[in-house]
């Protein structure tokens, strides 16, 4: 990156890291962007500039998820089968997981803890889910030549997978433990593919 985006990527994460630890000291619903700015000294409309509201901070590990994935789709052999794919997709961001920096493991586990909670926000963080799993059948759909509207395999293809990675991240830990989650993903990522017959998404 270059100096203006090196700039910006310090803001975001400044932005990001103050939210989170005002979330966990005083609670999510009392934490207000206001406050949040005034923590990294800038004005609520730089705020905005980087996110679009409180909630779009909780889902900083779905952005993050969700790009890794689809960028290691792409790099994919196209004549690969869908389930295949989908699995080195997940496994890619297993890998980035365990290759966090100890900042990103720190937020990882500060959003998990924020998650655990404040239930309420479950309703949110599993829309955003919703929109990842959309954009990954949209992409697997594509990849194979399928109609997603026509096609389950598409849908049953990223489900198996993104089931995965949800128990995963439920996994109890106290304190919670990032390379444990990380196993937890990859032995039930394997518990999928010893439960599904070879060839089953051709």
């Amino acid at each position: 990156m270059g100096l203006r985006e090196r700039k910006k990527e310090k803001t975001r994460l400044a932005l990001l890291d103050a939210a989170l630890g005002l979330f966990l000291e005083q609670g999510y619903d009392s934490t207000t962007v206001d406050q949040i700015a005034g923590a990294v000294d800038v004005s609520p409309r730089t705020f905005f500039r980087y996110f679009t509201g409180k909630d779009h901070l909780v889902f900083w590990f779905h952005d993050q998820a969700e790009e890794t994935m689809l960028e290691a789709l792409a790099e994919r052999p196209a004549d690969e089968p869908p389930f295949a794919s989908m699995t080195h997709a997940l496994r890619a961001l297993l890998r980035t997981l365990e290759s966090s920096t100890q900042e990103d493991t720190e937020r990882f586990l500060k959003v998990r803890q924020l998650l655990d909670a404040n239930p309420h926000l479950a309703n949110s963080t599993f829309a955003r889910a919703i929109e990842t799993e959309r954009h990954l059948v949209e992409t697997i759909a594509a990849r194979g030549g399928m109609d997603p509207g026509e096609s389950p395999v598409p849908h049953l293809v990223v489900t198996f997978v993104m089931a995965a990675m949800r128990v995963g991240f439920s996994c109890p830990s106290d304190p919670p433990d990032l390379q444990q989650i990380v196993r937890r993903m990859e032995e039930t990522l394997q518990f999928v593919e010893r439960s599904l017959r070879p060839g089953w998404d051709a």
